[in-house]
């Protein structure tokens, strides 16, 4: 008989491997506008003969693009979801006469006509929102009637041309400031606005360090720690830096404070909510979202409505700070939204896009109209030299991603 012998498992030998966390690849292409718009604000800078940095010259670089940059955060909600939205611009001028006539023909204080502009911007996104959604009309189409639809009523509206002597509380949302509640410190800045610099970087790091913790707790890829280091500092110094120049103006513009609420509040949404998953789902691909759940027809429809209450913000913004309501109002916003969306790295397919990366370009083409405007160079040739850049950027994502899927 034979007698069959069970050879014992063999012990590994050496040392156990250890585990190297994993890394997240550095995001180029966010690298590569945050490179762009420091190159352009240095190059102006030199052109200007160092006016572009100026404190009042910064303090209107904000104000004058606040409202397109409150354009361009709604607008990338919807270009990720894969649609359009031309009717921004006359919804800005409708929202506009709406609260002016609240203010002066209606007798509402001027709160009550900002929720008015609020409630009026949500119902037209919802009259939009119905028709892509639950219609299936394209958006391209619905937002083309609207932009027509609205801008009609806006002359309706104004039948005298202009509606000012708007009140002082209102005119401030969009060409105030903060008061000087602590005073002045250094030479007469504001205190308020330097505090507000720190705490505005401080809570930026702790957030970063928070976030790499999690993601090493939960052993999840996570951005190389020499560029995040590196990505802090620029942001810290840049932060820093504007509140040093704003402090020596008039001190923190309330516009600014809104701008940071909205950065903060959407790129939480987008990224930390199941609304947000869906609309990057949707963008991605349409019929798998469709396939997995998604109800694809609610969250075309809040996009819009969405979008509706961001363009009345605008309005309100771009009134407020004209210290008038015009029949003119609005022109070429829907362009300039487009083109800030496409030049911060969204895709022109869907699926791609982030909010800091709108306000990005929304800064890139503020940036661009400053410049050469102290330049005193010709509109006509500001035209032409901002859409090359926008046809530059996106020729620049489709040849990034053929690369990529090679």
């Amino acid at each position: 008989m034979t007698n069959t012998a069970t050879e014992a498992p063999t012990e590994p030998s050496g040392p156990a491997p250890v585990k190297s966390p994993r890394r997240m690849r550095v995001d180029l292409r966010q690298y590569g506008i945050l490179a762009a718009l420091a190159i352009i604000i240095l190059l102006f800078e030199v052109l200007t003969n160092g006016r572009l940095l100026m404190p009042g010259n910064i303090n209107n670089l904000i104000q004058q693009n606040s409202y397109v940059l409150i354009l361009a955060i709604g607008m990338v909600i919807v270009i990720i979801a894969g649609h359009i939205d031309l009717s921004v611009g006359s919804v800005v001028a409708l929202v506009g006469a709406v609260a002016a006539l609240a203010m002066n023909s209606w007798g509402l204080p001027w709160w009550a006509a900002v929720l008015l502009a609020l409630v009026v911007g949500a119902v037209i996104g919802a009259w939009q929102g119905f028709w892509v959604a639950f219609v299936g009309i394209p958006a391209f189409i619905v937002t083309l009637a609207g932009m027509l639809i609205f801008r009609g009523l806006t002359l309706v509206l104004l039948t005298g041309g202009t509606i000012s002597g708007l009140p002082d509380e209102f005119t401030a949302i969009g060409a105030g400031w903060l008061p000087p509640l602590l005073g002045e410190a250094l030479d007469g800045r504001d205190t308020l606005t330097l505090l507000l610099g720190v705490l505005a970087s401080v809570a930026f790091i702790v957030q970063q360090v928070r976030t790499r913790a999690t993601l090493r707790k939960l052993e999840l890829p996570r951005e190389p720690a020499v560029s995040a280091i590196v990505k802090s500092a620029i942001l810290v110094i840049a932060v820093m830096a504007l509140a040093w120049q704003l402090s020596a103006y008039s001190g923190t513009p309330i516009i600014l404070i809104i701008l940071a609420v909205l950065i903060l509040l959407y790129t939480f949404v987008l990224n930390r909510t199941v609304f947000g998953r869906h609309v990057y789902a949707m963008g991605g691909n349409l019929f798998a979202a469709q396939m997995s759940g998604v109800k694809t027809q609610w969250v075309n429809f809040f996009i819009f409505v969405n979008m509706g209450v961001l363009a009345a913000l605008a309005g309100v913004v771009a009134t407020a700070r004209a210290g008038s309501a015009v029949a003119s109002a609005g022109q070429s916003y829907e362009l300039d939204a487009i083109a800030a969306v496409f030049i911060g790295g969204a895709a022109v397919q869907g699926g791609v896009g982030t909010v800091v990366g709108a306000v990005i370009g929304g800064l890139v083409m503020g940036v661009l109209n400053m410049g050469l405007s102290i330049l005193s160079v010709d509109a006509a040739w500001q035209q032409a030299i901002k859409g090359m850049v926008l046809l530059l950027a996106v020729a620049f994502d489709i040849i990034n991603k053929r690369r990529s899927g090679r």
